[in-house]
This record gives structure tokens, sequence and C-alpha cells, in this order.
């Protein structure tokens, strides 16, 4: 008998992998910072945080403005040497990456390898998500930024049964006990937009992904109506159509922000929500899939701050900050003084009549694992990786761990 199971990466090791600055609560209102920023502030301190993830929400800066107004396939030609250098520490095996150093960003160097082969993308399609629910955000308020960090810090919906069926865990903050506790999401939940943001990245919530996910539908459906809708009337417009048009306009308004990006459908798309529930209401179209190039093209419009505006650029660049416990690619010891900014997810599949021990994250049937990663060093060296795997039978966490010291040795080689 076969088993199909599907995570993403911080969640899946029991990790909380927190984003966003820690001095972000007054901004945000994201509850699960306060906690954090007490607990780093207290006498004891909080030793599960590297020196790298202490920066301040105003030290985070975009590295390629100097570059927003060329295309990212005139950025990514590769530079031979660093290719050449690249390619030796590769692993033998289904690995495929893109590295772009972007120290200088008048001489960046970018490196390929099995740039264009495509894999499952697991939880980093999440930023799919995370792209156009700010897309739809800017079609409602295209002149104001401001209008649109209050609907996100104001504006609470609730989960409903599309955020539950995971299995994985969310932290919840009282402000007033000052308790944390983790737990999954329930039909009853209510959070406000920027915290069901920070739910599906921060700790890879598959029933938060799908939450926003509905949101990037409510919002292209009522556009400036939006902020005003109740979650009754947000249900009865699933409920009250029809289930082949709700699954036209999901695959619609979740793509087109990466083809606005120049990002083709073979290079990233993704084919539907992150729960079952979901399938009551909304189905899949087209599968999931991405390239190291596709994911690759997505940071440097992101670092250009091209993915919309300047401002959501940055934001979304503040919501991928990774400030707790590193794993897999981004727990290489190399990087513990170093920025990070990070989304990762595996996707594998075991057939338990060929291995009846097949474990976790070492699928016989396919074992996708994939990291997407930017580095900012102390000592001015900044890139990025987009590392893409499907090594059967094995943990591909320490390889791609591996893989970080040595590439980071390429270009950071004095630290």
């Amino acid at each position: 008998m076969q088993k199909l199971l599907f995570l993403g990466i911080g969640i899946s090791l029991g990790l909380l992998s927190l984003i966003y600055p820690i001095d972000g609560y007054e901004k945000t209102k994201i509850a699960r910072l306060l906690y954090v920023e007490k607990a780093v502030n207290s006498e004891k301190g909080y030793s599960r945080i590297p020196e790298g993830a202490l920066l301040k929400t105003e030290d985070i800066k975009l590295n390629l403005k100097s570059c927003d107004g060329e295309p990212a396939d005139s950025i990514l030609v590769e530079d031979d040497e660093f290719t050449r250098a690249i390619k030796n520490v590769m692993p033998h095996g289904n690995y495929s990456l893109t590295a772009l150093d972007m120290t200088d960003p008048s001489a960046i160097k970018y490196a390929a390898y099995n740039e264009n082969r495509g894999y499952q993308p697991g939880s980093v399609g999440k930023l799919v998500v995370l792209n156009a629910f700010f897309s739809e955000l800017k079609k409602i308020y295209p002149n104001s930024w401001d209008k649109r960090t209050d609907l996100m810090r104001d504006k609470r919906v609730t989960s409903g049964i599309f955020g539950t069926g995971d299995h994985h865990t969310i932290p919840v903050y009282n402000i007033e006990t000052e308790k944390q506790v983790k737990r999954k999401v329930v039909a009853s939940d209510v959070f406000s937009l920027y915290e069901w943001l920070d739910h599906m990245v921060s700790v890879s919530n598959n029933g938060a992904a799908t939450v926003v996910y509905r949101e990037v539908m409510l919002m292209n459906h009522y556009g400036k109506d939006y902020p005003e809708l109740t979650d009754e009337e947000a249900l009865n417009y699933f409920k009250e159509t029809r289930k082949d048009t709700l699954t036209n306009r999901a695959n619609r308004v979740i793509n087109q922000p990466l083809r606005d990006l120049g990002i083709t459908k073979d290079e990233w798309r993704l084919g539907g929500m992150f729960t079952h529930a979901s399938a009551k209401y909304v189905g899949r179209k087209g599968g999931s899939s991405a390239t190291p190039k596709g994911l690759m093209k997505f940071l440097v419009a992101l670092e250009q701050g091209n993915i919309h505006d300047k401002e959501t650029s940055l934001e979304m660049k503040r919501l991928i900050y990774l400030t707790d416990r590193r794993i897999r690619y981004a727990q290489s010891p190399r990087l513990k003084k170093a920025a990070v900014y990070f989304k990762s997810g595996s996707y594998y599949k075991c057939d338990r009549t060929k291995n009846p021990n097949c474990g976790d994250y070492q699928g016989n049937v396919f074992n996708y694992m994939n990291s997407v990663i930017i580095v900012e060093h102390p000592n001015g060296k900044k890139y990025m990786v987009c590392l893409m795997t499907n090594v059967l039978n094995k943990n591909s966490a320490w390889a791609h761990l591996d893989l970080a010291n040595k590439i980071d040795r390429i270009i950071n080689p004095d630290a």
C-alpha cells in the first residue's frame, strides 16, 4: 500500500521557524512577535536565536534596487568561473541549483546547474500565495501602502473548514496571560490577515496557506468591497458559486502574478490549495511545478523591488526573514552570523510494498526537498541560492546543509 505525504519545512520537523523581525509587533500586531521579543530581552535571553536573526525591521533592505530596470533574464547569465566552482561541489544524483552572488550589484555573478529541470515545489509554493495576496491587496488600495498594512493588521477572518486538516501546529500567544501554546488550526480560529500570513510562511502551516489563498480569491472577486466583507458573506460566495468557476478563478488569481513577473508556466506554477478540506469548494488544476531558474527569477524581482512595488517587495522580504532555529540548508554553521531569508519544503511518497521501513523524508517513489535562501553576511557578502532535489531513499537535509557550507566557502572564503 502506498502512502502519500505532503509536508512543509518549518513544521515538518516539529521546529518553530519564526519569521518577521522580532521588533515588528507594534507595526503588525502579530501576537507571537511580542512573545519572542520579551524572551530575547529577558534576563535568561533566548539562546535559540543565532546572531544573524537579530536584525531590526529598519535593517532589512533590498539589494538590487540599482538593477530594477533590468529584466531577470539579462541578469541570469552564467559566469563561467563561478559556474565551474559551483558544479565542482554538486553531489551526484537528482540535484538542481541556481546561485547568484550579488555582493556587488554592478558585477553580479550567476551560476546554474540543471536550472530548467522541474520539481514539485512543496511548501515553497506558499511564496506564490504570498505574491498573489499582495497583488490583490494593491488592487484594492493602489495608491496607499498605509491602507494596505492597516487592512492586514485590522481585518480578522475565521478559519472555517479551509484552515483545518493540517496536523502541524501554529504558535498562539495570549497577550493577557503571557502564555504561548502550539496547537492545530481549528475551524473557529480567528486571526488578522497579518497573522494568517505569518502562520503560512513562518511555520509553513497548510491550513493558514489555504485561508490566505481563500482571501486572495475573495479580494479578487469583491475588490474594493472586500475590506467590509463578513465571514458569512465570504462562505456564501463559495457555497453559491459553481465549483468549476471557483477552480478556474483560483488557478488564475494565484498564477497570473507570476506571469506578470515574467515567470512562465513551465518555470513555476501552483495547482491548488494546501488542505484536503478545501476540495469541497475548490478543485485543483494544472499541477504544481517549479524550476530553480523560476525561483531565482522571483528572488531577483524581490531584491529589485519589482514585485508590485518596492514597499511590497520589502514587506515580503521581512516576512521570510528567519528569526529562530535554522534547519536544512539554513542550518549551515557558516551562516550563524548571517541574516537569512528562507523558505523550504518537502514532498515525498513511500511505496511500503517495496520497503516497509520507508521513513519520513525518505520517499522511494519520489522524495522532493527544496530550499530558497537569501544570505547576507556582516562582511558585505550577499547571495541567493535556489536548490531543488529529488534523491530517493534518504533524508536530504544533511546533504543540503553540506552543500550550503561548500557554496558559502566559494562566495565568502574569508569567513
